[in-house]
């Protein structure tokens, strides 16, 4: 026995599962048996005493799972830190542990009311003494870490939980003697599995399998080289061994019904001060604020998720609901995380839905330098396609040419102050890249339930519209399309050969030809295509009138080519009469400008193909400018290219067979677009017959 190391336990005289707090208790309300738990505990308590002191806290009636001893506080010394339970149910052991604790001696420091911790069920010594190892996620709050290292003068890890199994972070991480680490890397995020790495040598780390951690291997009690625990598989007890440990096995099935093994029964009481440890902790807190009908566009439950999936806590400071359906609502909330990297990839992402730093709290942008052209600083922050603002010597500037992807880059000119939005490529010596996500806002429309319900037609939020009625949609597509067209705005199309195979293409030319399209982004393929049926009646050497393919006809699509290419350009053929009809023929005729861009699948290609692939992004964006809808019509790669480059406010339409294609657009998070899962000939056949019907010219109000 070691006469330095004392345990504290609770008998499990009122033991039994009364409720469900956890996985584990599902289906085992008040299965316990009384004898075996009874048997088991004094199994492990026998065990235990030959290997240490043990103390016992008197177990009290209504309290069941204060035999779970492990979550009554977290030791250092003669410091306990207390347990505030996140759970009513067991909020009631608080008096009796702290009263224990007094009585002992120890200083004994209590969290806020409203702040879950519990205990060395969720904070583990290494057991060199180097630091501290903190869950939360489930029962602990990641805002309790600091006064954690504040009170015990320590540093603290903060490991996230993500396997709710496995609530407790005791339940699937176990630190060893000698600076050994027991533990299930699937209990954890990613951002908590690499803080293990960087901190526990490959050599060191005990990696346990499902069927191990499902039988809590982990929820060990180690005292030297020896290890308590249920169970343990013959790999598992094997790799123990081998590195020096002595592995006793000792029954709790009893237990395990509540969600406990070995280490939830014990408490260490004994934990040595390690003279170097000094108070660090990498959780960083910020607070946001958040204002619009945040309920109605579902921005703060958003908002939240954000917070959470991201691997952050957060608590809701203030949040005042609208009284009217036209008021607004706003929000602050205070959003806690692991370490600064992770704040700064929450706060990118709470960014993009308006959220904002109290001006209180508002930090000019932090610049760094370009210090190569086309390269930019590691931390740059990566603009979205919102509207955005930053903080440049106290005042907020608009940021140009809005696009998705990009950085944003800072020049000074005789005190002129320009922030604009550039791809990579693009930033030059001489210029600051905005790194980091201090003095950063984005602008987005707060509408009122009233001003979205006025409208005849508002357009559908965004999302993939699969079961809708591609009737209904179109009939929507059509009523912005003639607004647009009556007040002379600007449509742009991107589509692909797919429009021609499905025949699309007589349609797409109408459309064209009656001017509801402005500017037409494509690749080769629906150039070539397009003329081949204009020219020979096929589409990749298949008859578009009787479906079926021509003897000869895979050749079609060289002879078009090699036709065009005679003539020099699309516009050459169309003036020499060789083109007369289609997609292609009608731009020309109606001065529709057009890009295609090359790709290295080609053949030929047409002359009029850009072939040089920057060249090619920077005319689609140039006819991108001042768009008020983009069509996108079956072609995934333009069309994804298309939404990275277009900003916040251009309506969107993308029609494709593939749901791949629309959820990927949908999950650009813009509610001005739809993704329309359907046949993009059918669709356009609609749209026409649909535009026919809507004789009378609408009558554009501008909006103030």
């Amino acid at each position: 026995m070691t006469d330095s190391i004392r345990f504290l336990l609770c008998a499990p005289d009122h033991y039994n599962v009364d409720y469900v707090i956890n996985p584990w208790m599902e289906g085992n309300i008040h299965k316990s048996s009384s004898d075996r738990s009874v048997e088991q505990w004094y199994k492990l308590h026998k065990i235990i005493k030959e290997h240490a002191i043990v103390d016992l806290v008197t177990p009290q009636k209504g309290w069941p799972d204060m035999v779970f001893t492990a979550n009554a506080g977290l030791v250092l010394a003669n410091t306990v830190v207390l347990s505030r339970f996140f759970h009513k149910e067991r909020q009631g052991e608080e008096p009796h542990f702290k009263e224990w604790f007094l009585n002992q001696g120890f200083i004994v420091h209590e969290l806020p009311k409203d702040l879950p911790f519990e205990g060395a069920g969720d904070a583990l010594l290494d057991r060199e003494g180097r630091y501290l190892w903190a869950g939360y996620g489930f029962r602990s709050e990641l805002d309790s870490h600091p006064l954690l290292a504040k009170w015990l003068d320590i540093e603290v890890l903060s490991l996230r939980l993500i396997d709710e199994r496995f609530y407790h972070l005791d339940t699937c991480f176990c630190p060893l003697t000698g600076g050994y680490l027991l533990y299930y890397p699937p209990a954890f995020d990613s951002y908590s599995n690499r803080l293990i790495e960087m901190r526990v040598p490959s050599e060191k780390r005990i990696l346990v399998a499902e069927a191990d951690a499902v039988n809590f291997a982990c929820n060990a009690v180690n005292i030297n080289k020896t290890i308590i625990m249920n169970k343990v598989s013959d790999d598992l007890k094997l790799g123990l061994t081998t590195v020096g440990f002595l592995v006793i096995e000792t029954p709790l099935s009893e237990f395990l019904k509540a969600g406990g093994a070995a280490k939830c029964l014990t408490l260490r009481v004994t934990e040595p001060i390690i003279p170097d440890n000094k108070a660090k902790v990498l959780v960083e807190s910020r607070t946001i604020r958040m204002e619009g009908h945040l309920l109605d566009a579902g921005l703060i439950n958003q908002a939240l998720d954000l917070i959470v999936e991201g691997g952050g806590s957060f608590k809701v400071l203030n949040f005042n609901l609208g009284e009217q359906r036209q008021s607004t609502s706003l929000a602050e909330v205070k959003v806690s995380t692991p370490s600064h990297e992770v704040m700064e990839e929450i706060m990118s992402q709470l960014i993009d839905i308006g959220a904002v730093i109290p001006t209180e709290d508002v930090q000019d942008a932090k610049l760094e330098p370009i210090k190569q052209n086309g390269v930019a600083p590691d931390d740059f922050y990566v603009t979205t396609i919102y509207p955005t603002e930053v903080r440049i010597k106290g005042q907020w500037i608009r940021v140009q040419n809005q696009r998705m992807d990009g950085a944003i880059a800072i020049t000074e000119v005789d005190g002129y102050i320009q922030a604009k939005c550039k791809v990579i490529r693009d930033l030059q010596i001489g210029e600051q890249a905005i790194i980091d996500i201090a003095g950063i806002r984005t602008i987005r429309k707060t509408e009122s339930r009233e001003k979205r319900n006025q409208e005849e037609f508002s357009f559908m939020s965004a999302g993939v519209s699969s079961e809708r009625r591609v009737e209904l949609v179109v009939e929507q597509v059509a009523w912005e399309l003639r607004q647009i067209h009556d007040r002379g705005g600007k449509v742009v199309v991107t589509a692909g050969p797919v429009v021609i195979h499905t025949g699309g293409s007589k349609h797409l030319a109408s459309l064209i030809h009656q001017g509801y399209v402005q500017a037409l982004l494509g690749g080769n393929a629906i150039a070539v295509h397009d003329i081949e049926q204009s020219l020979m009646g096929t589409s990749l050497g298949v008859d578009m009138t009787q479906g079926v393919a021509v003897h000869g006809g895979h050749r079609h699509h060289l002879k078009t080519i090699n036709i065009i290419r005679r003539c020099g350009s699309i516009a050459k053929a169309v003036e020499n009469d060789v083109l007369t009809n289609g997609v292609m023929y009608e731009c020309v005729k109606n001065n529709v400008p057009f890009v295609l861009a090359g790709s290295i699948r080609d053949d030929g290609p047409l002359p009029d193909t850009q072939m040089d692939l920057i060249k090619a992004q920077e005319e689609y964006a140039e006819l991108l400018k001042g768009a008020d809808m983009v069509l996108m019509l079956s072609t995934m790669l333009h069309s994804i290219g298309v939404g990275n480059m277009t900003p916040s406010g251009v309506k969107m339409v993308c029609v494709d067979i593939n749901p791949a294609v629309v959820t990927k657009l949908s999950d650009r998070g813009s509610v001005e677009s739809i993704g329309v899962v359907t046949d993009v000939g059918l669709f356009l056949s609609l749209l026409i017959t649909q535009l026919e019907q809507l004789t009378r010219p609408y009558s554009f109000v501008a909006k103030v």
